[in-house]
């Protein structure tokens, strides 16, 4: 039996002031390093963009301005892009509060396969979805044949036609988006003190007026925090209306004045309202939720009704959540079969079928460079985000340094910023230098990757050290350990789950990012699989088909990811997605 003295007398003390001043030591290092990260690569990008916004070369003008609100095709790309958040924001609710609600309320044979199939459409980005979307709903394609050949129609409906594509991509963004608000709202309505709603209920209070007057206010703030999420997405998405030919969006128009920017510095003040519309939804959301501070004795589940729903209830949930699964995954179901197709022609479903385009995904050269690209982008993107996630992580959850509370805030920041803005910043600011993306994308790719997924690996790890107990870490000092030694031997082995489950999430979403990865890799040999997919996606003749399949591949890689992440985090998978 091994024993291990106490340590006691002037030493202890010695080693306690040491410990502390070693703890004060790498909450400030840590502090430097996110500062100087967002400094060169957050701050200096978007600053120089609203630097080039006002000032012509010569002085501060608004000239750009007026031109750009002079613009109809500009002003109506600006309204498009609001409409789609929106409207995705809006749909997206209506169909994840009952559902949330009925998961939340009910146990019923089979909640657990039915939740996970909820998050299904997690696994595939509405960019890749939008192939598979237009061949099931062309004028000739499954459900117009389909149609025809049940005498429901007698002439093809043109689903993808012009005045219908902004609502093809608001389709798209809610089938693959609301997820997210699901996982929120449910994470928010389960964390209700169980005893207001008992109290209520004893007063005589209808089911109704509980979850109005009590369990809706209390799951306010995390309704908000997914609804950010979800309009940021929507609105900035670049992938999606890009591959179903909708170009009158924010986005788009940004992409395309990537390479000219020099010539139509228009961009400038595009992106500077896009900037300002992010962080005034920010700041309104938060002064909304500022005005209700509404708070718990304690949080639990909210109490189920008694007993098992009847059989008619449960074939409504069934019926419900599958007719939303379905829905949900028809582009996912229109992207496999036509990644197998051999001959589909005029046919509702393909008439043989053929491995021979992910073959062709193995002996192109374009979609070999995308895969292995990714993969070394993305491994590391997310070995940075570990190192600096579990450092911000550990400063916050343990308070070393006063200003903690700053740090998290601080990390979050990226959340607020589209993707698109960002790339845009790094062309704008590192063009003609050792950066410059034009010669080597690589360096600001990896970056990218990294600052816009540090968030949730900090809540990942955050949510693990919040469930240990400090008393372990305190004991190991006690008797003489440091602070790195405890962090290194104890801690982490500790919350090893949250961690790899954090890094599966960075490593998984950085390998799909599509906004860097289309404005950024400029040449074929740095393309990421995205910029592969979209490139193999414009080539005539077979091109589809191998984008398909190379998608597949993709979703196949996101999957094993999220599901990883999913088992190992449990029911705090809802955190990561918090603003």
């Amino acid at each position: 039996m091994i024993k291990i003295p106490l340590k006691n007398g002037p030493n202890s003390e010695r080693k306690k002031t040491s410990g502390l001043m070693m703890s004060r030591i790498i909450g400030y290092i840590t502090m430097a390093l996110m500062m100087a990260l967002l400094l060169f690569f957050l701050v200096i990008p978007i600053g120089n963009i609203i630097v080039k916004a006002f000032y012509n070369g010569e002085a501060f003008t608004l000239q750009y301005f007026q031109l750009l609100f002079a613009s109809s095709l500009q002003t109506e790309s600006l309204i498009n892009s609001l409409w789609i958040g929106c409207s995705t924001v809006i749909f997206a609710t209506l169909l994840t509060v009952p559902l949330a609600l009925i998961n939340v309320c009910y146990e019923y044979p089979g909640k657990g396969l039915m939740s996970g199939l909820l998050l299904v459409p997690l696994v595939m980005p509405p960019f890749v979805g939008a192939i598979g979307f237009q061949r099931f709903f062309a004028k000739l394609g499954t459900v117009n044949l389909l149609l025809l050949d049940w005498g429901v129609i007698t002439k093809p409906i043109d689903w993808l036609a012009e005045a219908n594509m902004l609502w093809v991509v608001v389709i798209l963004e809610v089938l693959h988006l609301y997820p997210i608000l699901y996982l929120n709202i449910s994470a928010a309505l389960a964390n209700v003190d169980p005893s207001m709603e008992e109290m209520a209920e004893i007063s005589g209070a209808g089911r109704f007026r509980i979850f109005k007057d009590i369990a809706w206010p209390l799951a306010r703030p995390g309704y908000f925090a997914g609804v950010i999420i979800v309009f940021i997405w929507a609105f900035t998405d670049l992938g999606t209306p890009l591959l179903v030919g909708f170009n009158e969006t924010i986005p788009v128009r940004i992409f395309n004045m990537v390479t000219d920017i020099n010539e139509n510095p228009v961009g400038f003040a595009l992106v500077f309202v896009v900037i300002v519309l992010t962080i005034l939804l920010f700041l309104i959301s938060k002064k909304m939720l500022g005005k209700h501070n509404y708070q718990m004795m304690a949080k639990g589940h909210v109490t189920k009704r008694s007993g098992q729903p009847h059989l008619g209830i449960v074939l409504g949930i069934y019926a419900l959540i599958g007719g939303v699964v379905f829905f949900a995954l028809i582009p996912h179901i229109s992207v496999f079969l036509t990644s197998i197709s051999g001959d589909w022609f005029m046919t509702p479903l393909p008439t043989s079928l053929t491995s021979e385009h992910y073959v062709a995904v193995f002996n192109q050269e374009l979609s070999l460079i995308g895969i292995k690209n990714s993969f070394i982008f993305a491994g590391f993107s997310t070995f940075i985000d570990f190192l600096l996630g579990v450092l911000i992580a550990y400063v916050v959850t343990r308070k070393l340094i006063p200003l903690a509370g700053w740090l998290d805030s601080l990390v979050m920041i990226p959340l607020a910023l589209p993707g698109i803005v960002l790339a845009f910043g790094y062309v704008v600011t590192y063009s003609n230098t050792f950066l410059d993306p034009m010669n080597n994308p690589v360096p600001l790719l990896i970056i990218a990757y990294a600052i816009r997924r540090l968030p949730y690996m900090v809540r990942a790890a955050s949510a693990g050290l919040e469930q240990l107990s400090v008393s372990l870490e305190e004991a190991s000092e006690t008797f003489g350990a440091s602070r790195i030694y405890t962090l290194r031997k104890i801690t982490i082995p500790l919350v090893t789950a949250n961690l790899i489950a954090g890094s599966l999430l960075c490593f998984s979403y950085a390998m799909l990012d599509v906004s860097d990865s289309l404005i950024l890799a400029m040449k074929d040999r740095f393309y990421p699989i995205t910029k592969a997919i979209y490139a193999l996606f414009l080539e005539h003749g077979t091109g589809e088909f191998t984008a398909s399949a190379l998608g597949m591949i993709a979703m196949g890689i996101l999957s094993l990811s999220i599901i990883g992440s999913s088992l190992l985090l449990g029911k705090k998978m809802g955190e990561i997605f918090r603003s």
